[in-house]
């Protein structure tokens, strides 16, 4: 099976919260481990949510549940001349979106891949990524 999804920070922390959003982890189970994959900028979010808390609990539950699990997607430079891209659209329009969605976006777009999130908004205003949300 090949990687289809890539996973966002909403989605790729849900098995290490206390209480999973059970739509996003019936879904990840449908597809299946091999089916996902998550960004850098992802995998950053969910170290810096990590470190700020703090907690030993949560850092054992991410060591056996994520860490090594699913590949990571790299924002490297061609990557960044995606964001780049997005970002302009995105301003031209008069819109906003944090610099981070964008790296997401832009990974996901690269890719190829189906951006999975529990928050739609975040990603409404970029163009040409397919989005799909696991909250509901």
């Amino acid at each position: 099976m090949t990687v289809t999804h890539l996973l966002d920070t909403s989605v790729y922390s849900q098995p290490i919260k206390n209480v999973p959003m059970d739509s996003a982890m019936n879904r990840w189970h449908d597809l299946g481990d091999e089916s996902v994959c998550t960004s850098a900028i992802c995998h950053a979010e969910v170290l810096k949510g990590l470190e700020e808390r703090d907690s030993e609990r949560m850092w054992s539950r991410y060591r056996e549940i994520i860490e090594g699990q699913y590949p990571v997607l790299p924002f490297d430079e061609k990557v960044a001349a995606v964001f780049a891209t997005l970002c302009a659209i995105v301003r031209r329009r008069g819109k906003t979106c944090p610099a981070f969605d964008l790296m997401i976006a832009a990974t996901a777009k690269h890719y190829g891949l189906i951006l999975a999130t529990l928050n739609a908004r975040h990603f409404e205003e970029i163009p040409g990524v397919a989005v799909e949300v696991w909250s509901e």
